[in-house]
């Protein structure tokens, strides 16, 4: 394939599908286990372990979403036929996530673990097609680079658009009724989501080809896991996702009953998220500067010890903290343009290799155990605090 220079509005166009994405995604990952212990009343043990039974399930559908992407033939292409369709069934299965019928606890626990269950199937429907798409638009690293740069620039925007607009909605849509704010808040966001999902389809191309899929699936996953390079990157997005899972699902909690003040929670997301949009920029220019893996990993190496300083902040010490999560989020969204460049590149040197492009495939088990890290990290805190003996109606 000849490589082009790809326009500003396809690059916009790619990276609003992640902010769509980064809009639902984000808003389950810090609000989720908050609404359900203290809005739905669920016990927090149960929704640790329905966190993790359900994302190790659609962990599992994973590599079945990328087989069947990489087998799809439809004159929009592989991938972006996806994107388009199941855009609509995500929106509303993540409102009806959101919502709290009337039930017995046993009848909310089936209902919780249900909807729950069938949103993260259908981020995954979306968001493998999704990912598979960054590595067809074009093959040249530099315009790789930049097209990721731009996907992670709109997703952190699309994430701090979610969970600094949420309580607000919260408030404005349901006052003193948190059950009604929290549908009504996630309805809003859902729409806007569907919107930049659509937009995105229709905007992007498909242009690096591969040949009709005429191996068996067991042989393509058989082929993804002899390639060495793929294994390397998909073990640091385990422990990538694991780490930001556990910081920001114990966020609300650290600042409603830790800190005391719960107002301070949206300014702590609002400096992470500027954070992120400026270490998404810097990924581009650092990159054209140094070597993508000597930067990936000096950055991984300084945020690993930042990270660990900051447990030595005192409490009372507000604008160190301050600094600390900027820093965290600058380099954390440093890292994760360079990061899904690098899947990308194992792509290509599979490619190489054996001579089949398996991107639907390769996509799909990075987002496999990246769920295994969500999960884990979910259902972590939700040990913690039962271990704890935590119970919201007690603390409220």
């Amino acid at each position: 394939m000849k490589s082009e220079v790809l326009s500003v509005k396809e690059k916009i166009g790619y990276g609003m599908g992640d902010a769509a994405s980064h809009i639902i995604f984000d808003n389950v990952m810090l609000y989720m286990m908050f609404f359900y212990t203290d809005i739905f009343g669920i016990p927090a043990g149960f929704v640790g372990t329905m966190f993790l039974v359900a994302r190790a399930l659609d962990a599992i559908s994973d590599p079945c979403m990328g087989l069947l992407a990489d087998r799809t033939r439809s004159r929009w292409g592989k991938f972006r036929p996806w994107v388009l369709f199941g855009a609509l069934p995500f929106g509303i299965v993540c409102v009806l996530a959101y919502s709290t019928p009337d039930l017995s606890m046993n009848g909310k626990m089936i209902y919780a673990a249900i909807t729950y269950t069938l949103l993260t199937l259908l981020y995954t429907v979306v968001n493998i097609p999704y990912c598979a798409l960054g590595g067809v638009i074009t093959n040249d690293p530099t315009q790789r680079i930049s097209l990721q740069s731009w996907r992670f620039v709109l997703a952190t925007a699309g994430g701090m658009l979610s969970t600094v607009l949420m309580m607000p909605l919260v408030n404005l849509i349901g006052g003193d009724n948190k059950p009604l704010g929290f549908q009504g808040g996630i309805a809003v966001l859902s729409v806007v989501a569907f919107m930049m999902l659509a937009f995105c389809f229709f905007t992007t191309k498909e242009r690096v080809e591969a040949p009709p899929t005429t191996t068996s699936m067991r042989e393509d996953l058989r082929d993804i896991w002899q390639n060495d390079q793929w294994r390397i990157v998909g073990l640091l997005t385990i422990f990538n996702i694991l780490a930001v899972c556990v910081r920001g699902g114990a966020m609300m909690y650290y600042v409603t009953w830790i800190l005391g003040t719960p107002e301070v929670f949206v300014a702590f997301l609002t400096t992470y998220c500027v954070g992120n949009l400026i270490g998404s920029a810097l990924a581009k220019p650092l990159t054209d500067w140094k070597c993508k893996v000597t930067i990936f990993w000096w950055t991984n190496a300084l945020l690993a010890v930042i990270s660990l300083a900051m447990f030595f902040v005192p409490m009372q010490a507000s604008i160190t903290m301050f600094v600390f999560i900027f820093v965290i989020g600058v380099l954390h969204q440093l890292v994760t343009p360079i990061q899904w460049v690098m899947m990308s590149d194992t792509v290509d040197y599979g490619e190489w290799c054996n001579g089949k492009r398996l991107t639907g495939i390769s996509f799909a088990g990075t987002l496999f155990v990246l769920k295994l890290g969500l999960a884990f990290g979910g259902a972590l805190i939700g040990w913690m605090l039962a271990y704890g003996g935590y119970d919201a109606a007690e603390k409220a």
